[in-house]
């Protein structure tokens, strides 16, 4: 396999919640336990933060939500010029910190500016969107990457089992919805 899909096989083994060893995830791989330390560098360039646990039990977590459906990863889907703020608030995500944004309206001729606090990565359409608390109208709403103007982490901290009583048990725990003008999708999470 290539290398972008053996970090994505990681990503898939790693967010379940379980722990690997190195030779674990290299033997799932059919790589040497060397690139395995390659694909976690790589992953955390990208914002994506594997926890090292040390010692005889050690390996590898994933301590934060990571949804990759793969029926929507092509190349066309995820546009280069919002990496920033994806990366942006899949750092936010997992340090759980509020993030002021500059956001566009639909038809993009107003600014809104907002803090949020980002609970996860999702899809809506075929773009990546953020779930937050907007703390502007007092909300859970979901906000397109691709609408942002400008985002910056804040040094305040959230924590969000408060905004879990926005939520029923199912959409937090076993589905997350996402939709685009046409249609409401609904995706299963492990």
């Amino acid at each position: 396999m290539s290398k972008v899909s053996n970090i994505l096989t990681m990503i898939e083994y790693l967010s379940v919640g379980k722990k690997y060893s190195i030779k674990e995830l290299s033997e799932l791989l059919e790589v040497s336990p060397r690139m395995i330390r390659v694909y976690k560098e790589e992953l955390e360039k990208a914002g994506i933060y594997v926890d090292t646990i040390k010692g005889p039990y050690g390996g590898y977590v994933l301590n934060q939500n990571i949804n990759i459906p793969k029926r929507f990863i092509t190349p066309n889907n995820i546009d280069i010029q919002n990496k920033e703020f994806y990366n942006l608030v899949n750092k936010a995500i997992k340090e759980k910190r509020k993030c002021y944004v500059e956001y566009y309206s639909k038809d993009k001729k107003e600014i809104s500016k907002r803090s949020i606090h980002p609970y996860d990565l999702i899809l809506l359409g075929s773009e990546w969107g953020v779930a937050a608390y907007c703390e502007k109208r007092q909300e859970i709403r979901h906000f397109y990457l691709n609408r942002f103007k400008e985002i910056k982490l804040l040094e305040n901290f959230y924590n969000w089992h408060i905004y879990c009583l926005f939520f029923c048990y199912d959409w937090v725990v076993k589905e997350i919805f996402y939709y685009d003008e046409t249609c409401l999708y609904r995706a299963y999470r492990n």
